[in-house]
């Protein structure tokens, strides 16, 4: 076993400390010190230089039934992250080496590789394996082309278009040919959809009548409507679909902290009118073809055709808790990591 750990001691961790009810608040979260884990065989011992949050990561909080497991409790937090190599005992993973998958929040891991995936920092920033060349960009993929079944030509409308997700579902979209129009808050992120990512409209939700525009600039219908947000938007959306629609269920971050039932979609009639569907999708069953579309994605970065969007928070674990309020609050812009310093 090669190491570095002569500045290795304690390893910082932040654990679920109960099941949120509503919003995560931190009296939720248990702020945890334990030693440093020894990579046994077959392990390696990883530093984490960056964590991915997620909204995805409130489901994950609660103890019901879904396509992961519930943290449990008195559990590290789970996370998507990157960690250096400083000391191995397995074959396939170098002092070094960078390393993406899941992790945990905490500053130092011990891993057998399952799942884990060597990146190259020299072809991109670290934090880019987290966001359009991790789950995010993955999502974005393969939710619009193969559960949206893309056409060229075709109106394309994204909510939550400014995060880690939508930014690149729109981009994708402009790059197979397809009017695309956004949905956003506040005018800034706006402009970012407009001024710099190229969409053809975006729609302020906080201050315009989503209905309405959506007449504007969708006036012959969605075709596509790929839906990250739920609630009152996903229920404006689903009166303007055209003739054989799809509907893409992502997410619906309104909702994750609703204290009552989720609020579900009142004109899903719409569906049977014009003959749509309606699907929701887990990226993790694509999980054969990610290097398919992680090599198609890096092309039209390269070529400048898709523009990543990084929100990069400097702390440490224990500013965990406070940057993950961040994306429910619609604080972000593009994927949001937290850079562990």
């Amino acid at each position: 076993m090669t190491a570095d750990t002569a500045d290795t001691g304690a390893n910082r961790q932040i654990r679920l400390a109960r099941r949120p009810v509503g919003e995560v608040r931190a009296e939720d979260w248990t702020h945890t010190s334990e030693p440093v884990g020894v990579p046994g065989d077959g392990e390696f011992l990883g530093r984490t230089r960056y964590v991915s949050l997620d909204p995805a990561m409130r489901g994950w909080l609660d103890d019901r039934p879904s396509y992961l497991p519930p943290v449990g409790l008195g559990e590290v937090m789970r996370a998507g992250s990157v960690v250096e190599v400083i000391a191995s005992n397995h074959p396939k993973f170098r002092v070094g080496d960078h390393v993406v998958g899941a992790f945990g929040v905490q500053e130092y891991a011990v891993s057998d590789g399952k799942g884990a995936l060597v990146v190259d920092p020299a072809l991109a920033p670290l934090s880019t394996y987290l966001g359009a060349l991790g789950m995010p960009g993955m999502t974005a993929y393969f939710g619009l082309l193969d559960v949206g079944a893309l056409k060229e030509g075709e109106t394309v409308v994204v909510s939550g278009a400014a995060g880690a997700v939508g930014s690149i579902v729109g981009q994708i979209a402009k790059v197979k040919g397809c009017r695309v129009v956004g949905i956003a808050g506040g005018p800034e992120k706006c402009a970012l959809l407009t001024e710099d990512l190229g969409f053809d409209a975006a729609i302020d939700y906080r201050a315009e009548d989503v209905r309405k525009a959506l007449r504007t600039h969708a006036p012959d219908g969605i075709d596509v409507y790929f839906d990250n947000v739920g609630g009152p938007i996903l229920d404006a959306a689903l009166t303007r679909l055209a003739m054989h629609a799809r509907v893409v269920i992502c997410g619906a971050i309104s909702q994750y902290n609703n204290e009552s039932a989720v609020q579900g979609p009142s004109n899903y009639l719409s569906l049977l009118v014009r003959r749509a569907r309606m699907e929701g999708f887990v990226v993790f069953d694509y999980a054969r073809r990610y290097a398919e579309a992680a090599a198609e994605i890096a092309g039209w970065i390269g070529d400048g055709r898709i523009k990543v969007k990084e929100q990069v928070v400097e702390g440490t674990v224990d500013d965990f808790p406070e940057t993950l309020q961040m994306l429910f609050r619609g604080e972000n812009t593009g994927k949001l990591v937290l850079r562990l310093g």
